[in-house]
């Protein structure tokens, strides 16, 4: 989880940035717009929907944007069609990495994703490589200044949190995605602030990489993130805090 933890944070940093630029509202667009085609507009009965309204909001979209990535969703305004996929690849040292991506042209996305694997020391794979090696779960991260470590254990875990473990700086907590909604509530509700909240990819096991690989290894995961049809990458690399980079904003 260590190397899970200080990635995760990092791109939660990058997030904040990105954000400030505009560039994160593409993404939350895309995603709004698949989950009212998929399960419908209304946020009170889609799950998934209210819960990316509410990361739309954490990001400061325009409630005019929310509206209208809904209606493209459901068919009330003209729009592009996007498709789900997930691709799966090795970077330097072996690395597991998983992409997800909404895009209207998969043959295109992959062709450009294959190249930006080979161009950074990495590879695709085929279908099932990589995604056992993984699995989806709600993530919290909350910092330790913020709360005592037995107030919020009994807090996350009478909500149906999983695992909770004590990091250097924070306290990770592991949900049932279905969960990760009642976690979160029971956590702001007791008036603690929430660093990361997410649906994510938690690697099974982690593989340490160092030195010239830890900083390829990053170096391909920030280039496939920046990809315009990428929403997620996860990977499953353990890296040495002096391999991460200190400016990672």
């Amino acid at each position: 989880m260590s190397g899970h933890s200080k990635w995760s944070s990092i791109k939660h940093k990058k997030a904040v940035v990105d954000a400030k630029r505009g560039k994160a509202f593409s993404k939350v667009i895309k995603e709004i717009t698949v989950a009212a085609k998929n399960g419908g507009g209304d946020p009170d009965k889609n799950p998934k929907l209210r819960m990316l309204i509410i990361k739309a909001k954490e990001v400061n979209m325009p409630q005019d944007n929310i509206v209208r990535a809904i209606k493209k969703g459901t068919g009330e305004l003209p729009g592009v069609t996007y498709e789900e996929q997930t691709y799966e690849g090795f970077g330097p040292g072996g690395v597991a990495i998983l992409v997800d991506v909404l895009t209207d042209n998969k043959n295109r996305s992959a062709s450009e994703l294959r190249m930006l694997f080979s161009k950074k020391n990495g590879n695709m794979a085929g279908a099932g490589s990589v995604n056992w090696m993984f699995n989806r779960k709600g993530y919290v991260e909350v910092s330790k200044s913020s709360v005592d470590e037995d107030k919020l254990f009994t807090v996350v875990t009478e909500a149906g949190a999983e695992d909770f473990v004590a990091e250097d700086e924070n306290y990770e907590i592991t949900v049932p995605v279905d969960n990760l909604e009642d976690v979160k509530k029971a956590i702001t509700d007791a008036d603690i602030a929430i660093e990361v909240a997410e649906v994510t990819q938690i690697p099974q096991n982690l593989v340490k990489i160092s030195g010239k690989e830890a900083k390829q290894a990053l170096a391909l995961v920030e280039e496939l993130e920046d990809h315009e049809d990428v929403q997620d990458v996860y990977a499953n690399f353990d890296i040495a805090e002096e391999d991460m980079p200190e400016d990672s904003i």
